[in-house]
């Protein structure tokens, strides 16, 4: 039994795309900031204080690791688990699964288990995407726009430290329609709607950081 055969087909485009999520983040296209997508243990200290959602959230190990690791051990646990149900199959019966069918099989399984595995991928990542400070708490803080041009309905990523020293990746719109920010640009949060957040830059605006 090989990859590439069609009863295989489901799980060897799961490798395929867990390939290229992989070369993206390696080349530096890839998000592994979790601020920016869920910010389940950034935002609540509780998640089940979030509700349904934010327990399903940590539940599943989002809230763990950044949702681009979570995507990529997804889909390597999906292929790997996959592929064992076919072999087992074949072995048991003589034939593989229908693959569509061993694909909802896998599918099911892998979720539990890529949960399972963000436990130990988080422990071992830099710490400073996260913590357990409210995402309000950055709101009066610096922040160094680092990828994009920030502009109206524009926002850009921009890196801010919260007061224990760590590092946030958040989106910054301008405060004022008008602005713009750049790339290295030094800014002044002074809002928040959502996941949002509304900066001056401190080029233009001699302000100092709230304490």
């Amino acid at each position: 039994m090989t990859l590439f055969e069609p009863h295989n087909l489901p799980f060897a485009a799961a490798l395929a795309v867990m390939l290229i999520l992989t070369l993206l983040q390696v080349i530096g296209l890839g998000d592994f900031d979790v601020d920016a997508d869920i910010d389940v243990e950034a935002d609540v200290g509780d998640p089940t204080s979030a509700g349904i959602g934010g327990a399903i959230t940590s539940l599943l190990g989002l809230g763990r690791v950044p949702l681009f690791v979570w995507l990529i051990t997804f889909l390597l646990a999906f292929a790997t688990i996959g592929m064992s149900i076919q072999a087992l199959a074949t072995d048991l019966t003589g034939s593989p699964l229908y693959r569509w069918l061993a694909a909802l099989f896998a599918a099911g399984a892998s979720i539990p288990v890529t949960a399972v595995l963000a436990r130990p991928i988080g422990a071992l990542m830099p710490k400073d995407e996260t913590s357990a400070v409210g995402l309000d708490s950055l709101v009066g803080k610096r922040g160094t726009v680092t990828t994009g041009r920030a502009a109206k309905g524009s926002p850009a990523r921009t890196k801010v430290y919260d007061r224990h020293g760590q590092a946030h990746h958040v989106m910054v719109e301008p405060h004022e329609d008008a602005s713009e920010m750049l790339e290295g640009d030094e800014v002044l949060l002074v809002r928040r709607e959502g996941q949002t957040f509304f900066a001056v830059p401190l080029a233009e605006r001699k302000l100092a950081p709230m304490s």
